[in-house]
């Protein structure tokens, strides 16, 4: 892939995020970052005080450093703001957070030499896995900590991931023919400076979410038809009339996902319920309210991952060095607490079906979809943990952004919080890809209850995946391997790709 610094798409991003993609900056690139590079050359040089080229840093920037004692001072930023703690960042994480850098000083706004920016690619292109602890920054003045330890990896100081073991840094690359970088003025602190972490975080999320949110839509359908909902609230005479381009969506998936269904057929006439509980007719109006902010939040971080979140900033065509504040992450925070409301929300109203499946006075199913209830407790307590998740994820949706805890003696007095509000992402996704294994256990059972009628094709073929991994549970046995089956073929995209092999339907992302 040949990186184009602004110009990066979801869809680069995404192979970014996967892996096994050589990375390159596109050669017009390199001009503009030389006469960048200069510029900070010829500050360093001279006798007028610029933060982070000549003096200290954060409350410390009045403090002027002299010349011989410039390169000193960079490598002394990294070891001391390498401070990270917690469990290492995933691979996929630190692959983007490289590539984002990267994106990022490409953009000739850093004044960094290109050496810098050619050793990020050239570890990004080994595979290298610099070693990231997930805790330690609160999304201001860039992610310091996490940004500092990838860079005392790239410095031979710090350690890389091998083989799920933490290696020391010089001797990996030299296993890999990599010389440790050396920095000049303010390149360590364009290495730290910026919200790379925390986009790269919620960008992880994103698409660590993607098949689940797919899968959502395949197992709400199936819950339909096993409850013998109605197709009719996914009319799109109804959706056209409010307008909300995710509802619109959505229902436009459900259509296309019952279509042909023979259950539906069974119970158009003579049916005697009037209307269907809200977990079954409002999926449009919920899970479309969170497309819309996930795709909102996807626009958001589109923008964050071609952005310049250094400080100071450099502008080669009046050689100034302007200090602003880019690196505050609060666009990343808020756009990953309303990712973490949507995640909520999915899995709330999938709780929902299932409380309302193993209901017999609402689905009109055998009692905890279970064939001798009684003597079997069928899908009861498999209900309760999915409550127990749906509640866990209410808690996790608490936003981060509206937290701040001043830092650095005060001079950083307002913080986004933005690196924990899109760590917290994933295990929100775990949760929710679990509540709906639950679910597609019991839809899956539900609809062996109205057999022979058949649901749709898409829909049977969705029950037959789970049938090669699940069998029935008609009378009770250890059941939390196939919660755990379930759930990886939701979290691997397995469910989703039923989804995806209908035609004519609007992608979940918008490309940006």
């Amino acid at each position: 892939m040949v990186l184009k610094p602004g110009h990066l798409t979801l869809d680069d991003l995404q192979a970014l995020h996967a892996g096994g993609v050589p990375l390159e900056l596109a050669s017009t690139a390199w001009p503009a970052i030389e006469a960048s590079a200069a510029v900070v050359q010829r500050a360093a040089a001279g006798d007028a005080p610029v933060y982070g080229v000549n003096t200290g840093f954060g409350k410390l920037a009045s403090t002027r450093i002299g010349a011989d004692d410039l390169a000193a001072l960079q490598r002394n930023l990294i070891r001391s703001h390498s401070v990270g703690v917690g469990e290492p960042m995933a691979a996929p994480v630190v692959r983007l957070i490289l590539a984002l850098k990267a994106a990022s000083l490409g953009r000739a706004h850093s004044g960094v030499r290109p050496v810098v920016i050619q050793k990020l690619l050239d570890v990004f292109n080994a595979g290298l896995v610099p070693h990231i602890p997930s805790q330690g920054s609160v999304g201001a003045s860039g992610d310091l900590a996490p940004l500092s330890h990838m860079t005392l990896a790239l410095l031979g100081e710090g350690e890389f991931i091998v083989d799920g073991e933490r290696q020391p840094a010089g001797e990996v690359l030299r296993a890999h023919g990599i010389a440790p970088l050396e920095l000049a003025a303010k390149e360590g602190l364009a290495l730290i400076n910026g919200t790379q972490a925390s986009t790269a975080l919620a960008l992880h999320a994103l698409f660590s979410f993607e098949p689940v949110l797919e899968a959502a839509l395949v197992i709400g359908a199936l819950t339909v038809d096993a409850a013998r909902g109605s197709d009719g609230p996914f009319d799109p005479r109804i959706h056209e009339q409010r307008g909300q381009p995710g509802q619109i969506d959505v229902a436009r998936y459900y259509r296309a996902l019952l279509q042909g269904s023979e259950i539906r057929s069974s119970h158009r006439e003579g049916d005697d319920r009037v209307q269907d509980p809200y977990c079954l007719r409002c999926q449009p109006q919920v899970v479309g309210a969170c497309l819309d902010q996930l795709r909102h939040a996807a626009l958001v971080l589109w923008r964050e991952a071609n952005a310049v979140t250094d400080n100071p900033l450099v502008f080669v065509e009046d050689g100034q060095l302007i200090s602003g504040g880019n690196f505050h992450a609060e666009p990343v925070a808020l756009a990953a607490d309303a990712m973490a409301v949507a995640i909520a929300e999915v899995g709330a109203i999938a709780e929902r079906r299932i409380a309302m499946l193993i209901d017999a006075n609402v689905s009109r199913l055998p009692p905890f979809l279970c064939a001798e209830p009684g003597l079997n407790s069928g899908f009861m307590i498999a209900h309760v943990t999915a409550a127990a998740l749906a509640s866990e994820n209410k808690s996790l949706a608490h936003p981060a952004s509206v937290d701040s805890l001043p830092t650095s003696a005060n001079q950083e007095d307002h913080v986004s919080m933005a690196t924990f509000a899109a760590r917290r992402l994933q295990p929100m996704i775990a949760n929710v890809a679990h509540i709906l294994g639950i679910e597609w256990l019991a839809a899956a059972q539900g609809v062996e209850f109205l057999r022979p009628l058949r649901s749709s094709a898409p829909l049977e073929a969705a029950h037959g995946l789970l049938r090669q991994r699940c069998p029935a549970m008609m009378q009770d046995r250890y059941l939390a391997p196939d919660i755990e089956a379930a759930a990886a073929a939701v979290l691997n995209g397995q469910a989703a790709g039923v989804l995806r092999q209908l035609a004519g339907l609007p992608a979940l992302w918008v490309a940006a």
